[in-house]
């Protein structure tokens, strides 16, 4: 059977669960549908059904995924629009990008840190090495070769994707700080407004604005999921994202971070890891299912403890292929 053909296995997930702590004003723009005289000029996203502010799991995980790619390191190979770049796999197999006739090379998605956690889609007409492409049924025999920092390459048309093992959710106030929020008068429904004063540098105009934020001190639950593929790459990846969680706090969520904007801290973890055996027995009885691996107070004992935390977690993990 053609490898694109095999479906990859599922080992288990591992979920972590915990409490972001907003320490400012937090501002995660939502778009406002009228424009009224005195209005905001920049709301913050809310619930369509509660009203209440939240914090989307794309903002939470394109800011992991931003840390680590500077992190590791990663080149710009792929255009964003506007003129802006990032960083993604081109294929499952290293390769290079051609932009502008610049040849980067990129790290393919079986092992890249960051294409396996967020997920990559094929390039177009990138180039890999010959011998790569011919093991991988990718060569194509009118494709031109050339050669690229002393490597035979082929040029690829389209390149493979790869599906994200990170997932993030959506993160919702927990209900102690929902009750607080809705107890404040701030003119606005559970959260404050922030007036600022752009001046011109030549002129001395001013271009005053008003900014919906989440106030300091509220309190969210959030929640991540990993899905298990490989043993040994899943205790890699979580010590990315303890990194990057830490990191993170380091830095800012949201919009404005330098103006002192989206100062969270993370608290009360949770970790959890669920194999097959345990889904396929729920119905049964007799498990384990919802008891947590083990109880984290923040982010600094959680890189302190990673060593035991990765020996409670490989205990739990199946041996890698030829380990057993």
């Amino acid at each position: 059977m053609p490898a694109s053909l095999t479906q990859k296995p599922l080992l288990g997930k591992i979920r972590l669960t915990s409490h972001i702590n907003v320490e400012t004003g937090l501002h995660i723009g939502g778009g406002g549908e009228t424009l009224d005289i005195g209005g905001i000029d920049k709301p913050v996203i809310r619930d369509p059904l509660t009203k209440y502010p939240y914090l989307p799991g794309s903002s939470i995980k394109g800011k992991l995924r931003s840390i680590l790619e500077r992190l590791h390191s990663k080149p710009l190979n792929r255009t964003g629009g506007s003129g802006t770049y990032r960083y993604e796999s081109d294929d499952l197999e290293n390769g290079y990008t051609e932009i502008d006739g610049l040849f980067i090379p990129y790290e393919g998605a079986r092992t890249c840190q960051i294409s396996r956690l967020f997920g990559s889609t094929g390039g177009s007409k990138f180039w890999m090495p010959v011998d790569v492409a011919t093991k991988e049924g990718l060569l194509e025999n009118d494709s031109p070769t050339r050669t690229i920092q002393n490597q035979n390459c082929t040029k690829i048309n389209r390149g493979r994707n790869a599906p994200a093992r990170l997932m993030v959710r959506d993160s919702h106030l927990v209900d102690e700080s929902a009750t607080k929020l809705r107890e404040i008068d701030t003119g606005l429904y559970m959260t404050e407004w922030k007036f600022e004063n752009g001046i011109d540098r030549v002129t001395a105009a001013a271009n005053p604005r008003q900014l919906e934020r989440v106030p300091a001190g509220s309190q969210f639950n959030f929640e991540l999921v990993y899905t298990v593929e490989d043993a040994e790459q899943a205790i890699e990846d979580l010590q990315n994202i303890a990194i990057a969680l830490a990191i993170l706090e380091d830095d800012a969520l949201g919009g404005h971070g330098s103006r002192g904007y989206g100062k969270v801290r993370f608290k009360n973890f949770q970790l959890y890891y669920r194999n097959l055996d345990q889904y396929k027995k729920i119905t049964g009885g007799g498990t384990d299912f919802l008891k947590p691996i083990q109880t984290i107070a923040d982010t600094s004992v959680l890189l302190e403890n990673f060593g035991n935390l990765t020996s409670e977690i490989q205990k739990r993990l199946p041996p890698a292929e030829g380990k057993a």
